[in-house]
């Protein structure tokens, strides 16, 4: 992996949303991602949606992962590297499961035998398709899919921790025979941290795949609660970034922070480029941080119903390809972080993390906004630290700390 800290999008078409897999047009793709390259960022995310790649289980349809090739293919001309999520899943409060696992045919999608292998099959099948494309970085498994497994989804596939696990092993397992030696990853939403009952553990994220990736929303409770300058809310990214570090075995274990974006109207507009650069500053202030990964590249048009008014406007571009103030920001970031790249030094204190054990108990609401590490991390960044995180299990591991770079531990008690 290159050193220096990768910037990309998560490509959202500008014609069509992720609906443009039925009406593929390769001109419209390549302007949008002329587009992107604009900018100066180096990768984008890019999403299958898998009813219309799998719409029957022992159907993968050759034209879709044709047509996904040559996005990759597209993206490589303009000089930008892809990752491909395969399992859309849930995009943007819409769901997509293929109807083989839903109604007449329910099965759980994490535990059924067919299904996970029939997910198996698909992975691999997208990740051999592109396996000798040299700007292909891997495969994520899928976008947020742990949110199918418990609340507050309306009809969850409910599974134990150690169900999950086996399941991300399983399609972890079939990226890697599709395409060995590529960074293939798993991702949540932040419930895997911040929520008690959630099965996707943050052990699960911080120990499985060749990257942890967090995706960083403010509108979780932070940005309600700490308002839009707040030091949480702009340090959000950054504290996720390195809560994960404390559930991870490998004292340097890369971190992509694979999703962040400026939600109106929480953050308005006129304030999403200050945002933008507040977000990126400290987060980049992390070591081991593969890349940031914005969301999204353009718009969703307007043209489009019924979602949630805050994804219309998440884009860099419009759906026009206008680049808007944030999308200036971000550019000027990568211009200047090329040009002087930020080496960030270790942090030598670390907040200890007492979240519950993994095959006990669990605690993680004491890491969401509101909770005693997540509001003692804020404090701690506000007057001048840069904190660590560190397990309460692992707070006195003199080895471990010292791999850590960490020389001090308090507790958020003591913060209080």
């Amino acid at each position: 992996m290159s050193s220096r800290v990768r910037f990309g999008a998560n490509y959202t078409p500008s014609r069509g949303w992720f609906h443009h897999w039925l009406d593929f047009d390769l001109d419209t793709v390549r302007a949008d991602l002329d587009s992107v390259a604009a900018l100066g960022l180096d990768h984008v995310r890019v999403f299958p949606l898998w009813p219309v790649f799998q719409p029957n289980r022992t159907l993968i349809r050759p034209r879709a992962v044709e047509q996904l090739v040559q996005l990759a293919d597209a993206a490589a001309e303009r000089g930008l590297d892809v990752n491909v999520d395969g399992l859309q899943g849930h995009l943007s409060s819409f769901d997509f499961l293929p109807s083989w696992t839903q109604t007449w045919h329910r099965r759980n999608i994490f535990t059924d035998p067919d299904v996970v292998a029939g997910q198996a099959a698909y992975l691999r099948t997208l990740a051999q398709a592109l396996a000798d494309r040299p700007n292909f970085i891997g495969m994520t498994v899928g976008n947020e899919v742990n949110q199918f497994s418990a609340g507050p989804h309306p009809d969850p596939d409910r599974i134990t921790p150690a169900q999950a696990e086996q399941w991300l092993g399983a399609l972890l397992a079939a990226c890697e025979e599709g395409a060995p030696g590529r960074l293939h990853l798993h991702a949540e939403y932040d419930a895997a941290w911040y929520q008690d009952d959630q099965p996707f553990t943050p052990a699960h994220s911080a120990r499985l795949g060749a990257v942890t990736a967090v995706h960083s929303w403010v509108f979780n409770g932070t940005a309600q609660r700490h308002g839009r300058t707040g030091t949480a809310t702009e340090q959000h990214a950054a504290y996720l970034v390195e809560l994960s570090k404390a559930w991870a075995d490998e004292p340097h274990r890369p971190v992509w922070l694979q999703e962040v974006g400026a939600p109106a109207p929480l953050v308005p507009a006129e304030h999403a480029a200050a945002f933008t650069e507040a977000t990126v500053a400290n987060v980049l202030d992390c070591e081991d941080l593969w890349g940031v990964t914005w969301w999204c590249s353009h718009d969703v048009s307007r043209s489009l119903a019924d979602f949630p008014e805050l994804e219309y406007s998440l884009g860099l571009m419009t759906s026009d390809r206008e680049v808007k103030p944030i999308g200036r920001a971000i550019a000027r970031i990568v211009r200047e972080q090329r040009e002087h790249p930020h080496r960030p030094a270790p942090r030598t204190t670390a907040l200890v993390v007492d979240a519950g054990e993994e095959d006990g108990p669990r605690r993680r609401s004491v890491c969401a906004p509101g909770g005693a590490v997540f509001e003692a991390f804020a404090r701690l960044t506000a007057e001048g630290a840069r904190p660590a995180a560190v397990l309460a299990g692992r707070a006195a591991d003199p080895g471990h700390l010292a791999a850590r770079g960490i020389t001090e531990v308090v507790t958020p008690e003591e913060v209080r």
